[in-house]
């Protein structure tokens, strides 16, 4: 049997999802039609959203469904620069959804430094925002690829405090740790569905107290005038069924934690660093890496075994690239040979440990494979 360990790339989805999709496609319905199947598709989507906002403790009107993050993630900055924001401050390690959005977005970008673990230089950001014009500020609250957690709170009130506006991408983060809109003080936020173990190609920008959006997608009326295009309703069902269920599931998520720092043993005594291993880190997230075992062939060696993870880094025309997160905290060395692992809903200890043996014998049968090749060079 193969083990499915790239959650973070995206949840499988959930029995309960696929039952709740399917009815939806059954029963059809545009909800913006007025007749009886549009009133049912309607309610369907107003449902959806109560359960998305409860997931991060929202009002229901403050949820705007999308296409998913990455579109939530620039209508947030688009709201903001709107709003009268002059400048734009992205932390090193954000997602490059919002990292590249703001690099086109007009207004003059900084980059918000982080340490040798992956968080964020609060003093760096207060000593930003002293200077002259509103800020908006993108913190996402989990690194998707080493799992950090940064303090959003504290940045919150730093934020706040000049007057700035706080963007949130909790897309890694909810579901797997506690997130509340109201304690983490965000002007927004964002989620996806398929994170969660819903479909692709939903996702949210949820606005906090006092806030409004812009269109970004413009058309017709859809979403209160805010995102036009006819909402996709199965997506959308299933996307409330699983912040549902992830609810539900948070606190036995925490079960993560364990079977994933047994991995991190074993894998370290084979010789990998874990990336971000000192800072508060998402229960179901591995980042670890090695100097001499490029991301390409860990991937496809595991693969071989049945074990699918991810690289932090991306292969693209032959080209390995290094992975942006570790560049950051200063580990260049090791930005060409880290590996992702992540556990899910569907995740068990058996499935970490299997991960493990087949990672440490994969990376062995490699040295010894170097060794011979140097000696006979040699």
């Amino acid at each position: 049997m193969k083990v499915y360990l790239d959650y973070n790339a995206t949840a499988l989805v959930r029995p309960e999802v696929r039952a709740a999709v399917l009815d939806a496609i059954d029963e059809g319905g545009n909800p913006n039609a007025v007749h009886a199947l549009g009133r049912r598709a309607r309610a369907r989507v107003e449902t959806a959203r109560a359960q998305v906002a409860a997931l991060v403790g929202a009002d229901p009107t403050a949820v705007i469904f999308s296409s998913g993050g990455t579109e939530s993630n620039a209508q947030g900055l688009a709201s903001a620069l709107a709003a009268g924001c002059e400048r734009v401050i992205v932390s090193a390690t954000e997602h490059p959804c919002v990292a590249e959005a703001a690099a086109v977005c007009g207004r003059p970008v900084e980059v918000l430094p982080v340490d040798g673990h992956g968080v964020v230089d609060l003093a760096w950001l207060e000593a930003a925002l002293a200077r002259p014009g509103r800020a908006f500020v993108a913190l996402h609250h989990a690194n998707n690829e080493s799992g950090a957690i940064q303090p959003v709170e504290a940045a919150a009130a730093l934020v706040g405090a000049a007057e700035g506006w706080l963007h949130v991408d909790a897309i890694q983060s909810a579901g797997k740790v506690p997130v509340d809109i109201g304690a983490v003080q965000a002007d927004s936020l964002t989620l996806s569905g398929h994170k969660l173990g819903g479909l692709q190609g939903v996702g949210a920008l949820v606005l906090g107290p006092g806030r409004s959006a812009v269109r970004i997608v413009h058309g017709s009326g859809q979403e209160r005038g805010l995102r036009a295009g006819t909402e996709n309703t199965p997506g959308i069902v299933g996307f409330g069924v699983a912040a549902t269920c992830a609810a539900r599931d948070l606190a036995a998520h925490g079960d993560q934690a364990a079977w994933r720092d047994a991995a991190a043993s074993r894998v370290k005594a084979a010789g990998a660093t874990v990336i971000a291993e000192g800072a508060p880190r998402l229960p179901n997230t591995l980042f670890l890496a090695v100097a001499d075992w490029e991301s390409p062939q860990q991937l496809i060696a595991l693969d071989l075994a049945g074990i699918m993870i991810s690289a932090g880094s991306a292969c693209s025309s032959g080209k390995t690239k290094p992975s942006k997160t570790v560049l950051a905290m200063g580990l260049a060395p090791r930005a060409t040979g880290v590996a992702r692992v992540s556990g899910g809903w569907g995740t068990t200890a058996d499935d970490w440990s299997r991960f493990a043996e087949a990672w440490a014998t994969t990376y062995e049968k490699h040295r010894v494979r170097i060794a011979q090749r140097s000696k006979e060079l040699a």
